[in-house]
């Protein structure tokens, strides 16, 4: 990756939902809301604490992540959509 983010930084490529609802129903590009779930692609070193050190980056790169809504800033690289969000703002780690 060529992005490398700082502090604690993270770069997140959006993963699309399913079009289908259970029940078969295909939902349209205006109902469907912009996913907040993603794969990491790139970690930064950790945010600095108050001695000096670096604090140990809990996300690592591979992992799906759920985040929060209005956290990520969207940016275009490479032709692709990527997001850029701080780690307090991944509510979950998906396994």
């Amino acid at each position: 990756m060529s992005l490398q983010p700082l502090s604690d930084g993270l770069v997140v490529e959006r993963l699309e939902e399913e079009t289908t609802t259970p029940s078969g129903i295909v939902l349209p590009d205006s109902a469907k809301e912009k996913p907040q779930k993603g794969k990491v692609l790139a970690v930064g070193p950790g945010k600095m604490n108050s001695k000096g050190e670096r604090n140990a980056m809990t996300v690592n790169v591979g992992d799906t992540v759920l985040f929060s809504k209005y956290g990520p800033s969207e940016i275009k690289h490479d032709g692709k959509e990527l997001l850029f969000l701080n780690e307090s703002d991944v509510l979950a780690v998906v396994s």
